[in-house]
C-alpha cells in the first residue's frame, strides 16, 4: 500500500510539472492571475465607468469647494461692513448733542 502511493507520487509529480510548463498551465496561471477572467469585459466597463465617475466627483467637490469660498469671503465682507458701520455710529453723536 505504502509502495503504491509512492509510486503514484514519482509519476504524478513529473506529469504536473510538464502540465504547469505547458500553455495550458501558463493560461491557467495567468486567468487565476487576474481573478477569474470569466467577466473581464464586464470588469473594464466597470472600471471604465467608475473611473469616469470619480472624475465627474471630483469637479463636483473642486466646484463646491470654489463656491464655499466666495461665500466665506462674502459673509466676511458682510461682517466687516457692519463693524465698519458699527464703528461709524459710535464715533458720530447724535444730532442735537452738544457735548463735544
Amino acid at each position: 500500500m505504502f509502495l503504491q502511493l509512492i509510486l503514484i507520487l514519482v509519476v504524478l509529480i513529473p506529469l504536473l510539472a510538464v502540465l504547469l510548463d505547458s500553455q495550458v498551465g501558463k493560461a491557467l496561471a495567468s486567468r487565476l492571475e487576474k481573478g477569474g477572467g470569466g467577466g473581464s469585459t464586464d470588469t473594464k466597463e466597470r472600471i471604465t465607468f467608475l473611473e469616469s465617475e470619480v472624475e465627474r466627483l471630483a469637479g463636483e467637490v473642486h466646484r463646491l469647494d470654489e463656491e464655499g469660498e466666495f461665500m466665506q469671503q462674502l459673509l466676511s465682507a458682510v461682517k466687516q461692513k457692519r463693524a465698519e458701520q458699527e464703528e461709524d455710529s459710535e464715533t458720530v453723536p447724535p444730532p442735537g448733542d452738544d457735548s463735544v
